[in-house]
């Protein structure tokens, strides 16, 4: 008896855990499965008499849907760009703030982190005025070097780019903590011997540094990938989606149709397909990880 109680004392330790997980997240997710295979409504969610199974009619019409094709272009647009660009620079930021520890540096380190605990609809007001064309400071810098004005928010691929920039802005914090953590882990006798040794700063970089954050990297990859795959507050806030759905994104599609147009069935079927292209995408960074 005592050893069985021995052995449980683990279990009742992470069960509450796992009970939260269960009720928020897994029981949500097998919900939403069921509610794709059906026709539900706004009439649906007030009376469940009127809700009918439709089998796979809502993956049908999803994929003839012109709208949820572009949604998905765009994401892979999003992701394509956003993560390469997003993990390079705060990896960089994160490598020369790392060399000093004067106060000069940890005031930067806070500069750099402050738009990861903004508000985004604080940082979306100020973007906005910044990317206004007419009177937008981005374009009065452009002015006063001779250009014409950008429409930052009017074209729909300007405005993606628009986009991808905010976004990349205000990711950057939470990377650089990750890469700045991990790199001052590294113990600094490597440094010293591979200085014996001769090696130049860029050896050390690629020989002691990018090896021994390689599963920071990876971590910090696997979920820029899966947050970008939902980009989703950038588009809601600055763009709506538009112009022409030329910013729209999967999860976007996903709000307008299932709290906009009430179509909860359909919405549903496109968040079990953005589920799968999620769950997809990560087990093949993690197969290749393996393989490494």
């Amino acid at each position: 008896m005592y050893r069985f109680r021995t052995k449980m004392i683990p279990y009742l330790f992470v069960a509450p855990a796992i009970l939260l997980l269960a009720i928020f997240s897994i029981v949500p997710i097998i919900v939403s499965i069921f509610i794709s295979f059906t026709d539900m409504d706004l009439v649906g969610l007030a009376n469940w008499s009127k809700i009918h199974f439709i089998g796979i009619d809502n993956f049908i019409e999803l994929f003839n849907d012109k709208v949820f094709i572009v949604s998905m272009l765009n994401t892979m647009f999003y992701v394509c760009i956003g993560v390469p660009v997003v993990v390079l620079l705060s990896l960089v930021v994160a490598l020369l703030l790392n060399y000093g520890n004067k106060a000069f540096f940890s005031a930067f380190r806070t500069i750099y982190y402050l738009p990861t605990i903004t508000n985004i609809v604080a940082i979306a007001v100020i973007w906005s005025y910044l990317y206004n064309q007419q009177y937008g400071l981005f374009n009065y810098l452009l002015s006063l070097a001779g250009t014409d004005s950008i429409p930052w928010l009017e074209k729909p691929f300007v405005a993606k780019i628009s986009l991808l920039i905010l976004a990349v802005w205000q990711g950057l914090g939470v990377n650089m903590i990750i890469f700045l953590a991990a790199l001052k882990s590294i113990p600094e006798m490597y440094y010293e011997a591979a200085e014996i040794d001769g090696a130049n700063r860029w050896q050390r970089l690629c020989h002691i540094t990018l090896p021994s954050i390689r599963y920071a990297i990876f971590f910090v990859v696997v979920t820029k990938l899966i947050g970008w795959l939902q980009f989703f507050e950038e588009p809601f806030v600055m763009t709506g989606g538009g112009p022409l759905n030329g910013t729209i994104s999967m999860a976007l599609f996903i709000y307008q149709e299932g709290f906009q147009y009430s179509k909860f069935g359909y919405a549903a079927a496109s968040s079990t397909v953005l589920f799968a292209v999620i769950i997809v995408v990560t087990m093949i960074q993690f197969k290749l990880r393996r393989e490494e």
